[in-house]
């Protein structure tokens, strides 16, 4: 039952285009491989790859002068290079990125038929091609996976701890959960990406047409979810399953969101992340802060947290400060503070008089207690001859 049921979804989910939308040509001046309805462009290449199923997939390479990325783009169904030529150009000139896209064995070119297993084995033979033939670093590849080409994207992207980043586009949950909304992954179903989004450690873009009627967008929403490094998701008002590139914020999102990942991770994020982060760097209390400690209580809950970028301010500068703020209440602090060291100077006179005082007093008694001994001491002499005489 299972083995059918299997069978029955890998039919429901692949639609290769029939006939395909394009036919490999050799150039006659060059003889490099061209898709036929496409002239020579000198920075695309057309490539065949082999794969450890046995088969051999068509690839396209797009250079751009400028890269710090490289995009591996899995399109989704009912497509293939043909159809995907010009947005992946166009794709590669906006976001500045080296691009390189795939059919799918039994899509466009590709040899044998497509299946879950050859997908995977697909976007292998493609990624070694990107190390092996480009040079391209894991840290520096961006899987992006459309639709079906989630399912190869999140498979490889959970073997790859050090990618840069993941972009999902209306991708699925599951093969079997497109068709019914099940509760837990069956063994028999195909491309288990709510399983495996899990085990994926790059910053994660999903964009999803809330309009979708193909695959839902809960879908999407339930797997950036369960990403680990969510970045802010793209859910397009009214977008359906097969037009998210039309619309404007798509590729104004995009180009941010491959600017960010491009930067160290340290500087990846700002807004409530990046002030949270400054409000734990603050640098310890400066002696400008120490004074108004005493009338600072009252207002501490009211108060801001203050930024790390705050500098102790010289006392030159306390009174500047002073009169930017609400000089009533802070007058009448100062004048507090100003009370509390005229009565402290009261009090340390009022010791320094007592303590004169103190000493006076001990001065008489020490005088009174030597003439005391003095007048005992000649009584006891004068006793003492008294005896002997």
């Amino acid at each position: 039952m299972g083995g059918v049921t299997s069978s029955m979804a890998a039919k429901l989910a692949f639609f290769p285009p029939n006939p395909p939308s394009y036919k490999l040509v050799a150039d006659e001046m060059t003889g490099l491989l061209l898709l036929s309805t496409f002239p020579h462009r000198e920075n695309v290449e057309i490539l065949k790859l082999p794969t450890r199923k046995g088969t051999e997939v068509v690839a396209m390479y797009i250079r751009h002068p400028m890269s710090t990325s490289t995009l591996l783009y899995s399109h989704g169904n009912a497509a293939d290079l043909g159809q995907m030529y010009e947005l992946f150009v166009e794709l590669s000139i906006h976001l500045r990125v080296n691009l390189m896209g795939y059919d799918y064995s039994g899509y466009g070119q590709s040899s044998g038929k497509p299946s879950e297993q050859h997908t995977y084995a697909d976007i292998e033979a493609v990624y070694k091609c990107l190390e092996e033939g480009y040079g391209a670093k894991q840290e520096d590849i961006i899987l992006y996976g459309q639709s079906v080409g989630s399912g190869p994207t999140l498979d490889l992207a959970a073997r790859l701890p050090h990618l840069r980043a993941v972009v999902l586009h209306s991708p699925i949950l599951s093969g079997l959960r497109v068709m019914y909304p099940v509760k837990k992954s069956y063994w028999f179903d195909i491309y288990k990406n709510i399983d495996k989004i899990q085990l994926v450690d790059c910053p994660v873009l999903v964009i999803h047409g809330t309009a979708d009627e193909v695959v839902d967008c809960s879908h999407g929403k339930q797997l950036w979810e369960l990403s680990k490094e969510k970045y802010e998701p793209l859910w397009l008002k009214g977008g359906n399953h097969c037009d998210l590139e039309h619309h404007p914020e798509y590729i104004r999102h995009l180009k941010k969101f491959v600017s960010t990942v491009e930067k160290p991770p340290s500087q990846r994020y700002t807004g409530s992340r990046r002030r949270s982060t400054d409000q734990q760097l603050l640098p310890p209390r400066k002696s400008t802060d120490i004074v108004f400690e005493a009338s600072r209580k009252s207002t501490d809950r009211r108060e801001k947290p203050r930024h790390s970028t705050d500098k102790a301010l010289p006392p030159t500068d306390v009174n500047k400060l002073l009169l930017k703020s609400n000089s009533n209440n802070l007058s009448e602090k100062l004048e507090k503070l100003k009370n509390q060291s005229n009565y402290a100077e009261k009090l340390r006179v009022s010791f320094d008089q007592v303590e004169r005082s103190r000493r006076s007093v001990d001065c008489c008694l020490e005088k009174s207690r030597k003439s005391v001994d003095h007048q005992l001491e000649r009584g006891r002499k004068s006793v003492d001859r008294i005896r002997t005489g």
